[in-house]
């Protein structure tokens, strides 16, 4: 029996909700807990409604701290959005402060299971689970840069009429404005992409996944089915304990801190985080992308 508790039953929390339910997973029961019991009560509702339709049976039900004591994976999408004009960071104090209070009930419920975090500024807030958890680095999980991975072999894929599940490249840092992808590492059979597109576009694809997000915010007010989409490959990874490559925000000893990269997931959490080689240029932007990370970090220990 596998069981999954969603904290926050908002844009992201029911993206994530949904595609659980619409997609062949090994989850049994579904548990919703948000501010707003009534809220969560009629998403489970109108989730149930759903299941004849569904390839899976499971349990859904709105539920409480309490419920998580059992979970296998805890996924944290309560926080505030992002609203037009915001970065991601802009978020930070706001967030920190519902965190200490979510994954504080969280841990006294008795859970043992896997934090899998999607509140931005995402590798900041899976830092603070961390902390607040006082679990092994493990079994804390940012989405990452899982969402922005899909963005860019989304327009690569579309660029060379390709199948996107066969560009190999990932977007790693912070996600957030600072995320980047490492080109030298970017492969499409076994070929360096270099050979297929030139670098001059090569930028211009890198930029429009990193301002992806806002362009979407700016017309719909929120991004959320790919970051559930995104959310259920992390699951299925842990649950059906894949050992699968997945770019989320993990554990970077060198820096104590949690960022974006390819991360190897299987039942017991991330297994090992991947580290590879980047050249001159690519080093100094990933450690760009760290020090953003550190300086919030700091600021927030500071306060």
């Amino acid at each position: 029996m596998n069981k999954i508790v969603i904290i926050g039953c908002g844009n992201v929390g029911m993206s994530y909700a949904y595609a659980l339910v619409n997609q062949k997973t090994n989850v049994d029961e579904l548990v919703l807990i948000d501010v707003n019991k009534k809220k969560a009560e009629g998403e489970a509702m109108d989730l149930n409604h759903t299941l004849p339709y569904a390839p899976n049976r499971l349990k859904i039900y709105a539920g409480e701290y309490k419920d998580c004591h059992d979970a296998d994976i805890v996924c944290i999408a309560a926080g505030a959005n992002q609203n037009p004009g915001e970065t991601r960071m802009d978020l930070i104090n706001k967030n920190s402060v519902i965190f200490k209070s979510i994954v504080t009930e969280v841990v006294e419920s008795g859970f043992n299971g896997i934090f899998l975090v999607a509140t931005n500024p995402l590798d900041v807030m899976t830092y603070l689970t961390w902390k607040y958890s006082k679990f092994d680095h493990s079994r804390v999980i940012g989405s990452g840069t899982s969402l922005d991975t899909a963005r860019l072999r989304y327009l690569i894929g579309d660029r060379l009429d390709i199948d996107p599940r066969n560009v190999h490249a990932y977007v790693i840092g912070e996600h957030g404005d600072s995320e980047f992808v490492p080109w030298s590492n970017a492969n499409i059979g076994l070929q360096n992409i270099t050979n297929f597109i030139p670098k001059e576009e090569l930028d211009d694809i890198c930029h429009e996944v990193r301002k992806s997000a806002y362009e979407i915010i700016d017309r719909k007010g929120n991004t959320s089915y790919g970051i559930g989409m995104a959310l259920v490959r992390i699951t299925n990874a842990i649950l059906d304990d894949e050992n699968s490559i997945i770019a989320i925000s993990s554990y970077d000893k060198d820096n104590n801190l949690f960022v974006g990269g390819p991360s190897i997931i299987n039942r017991e959490g991330v297994k090992k985080r991947i580290y590879f080689n980047l050249n001159e240029d690519e080093t100094a932007h990933l450690q760009r992308s760290i020090d953003i990370i550190k300086d919030a970090i700091n600021t927030l220990e500071t306060d």
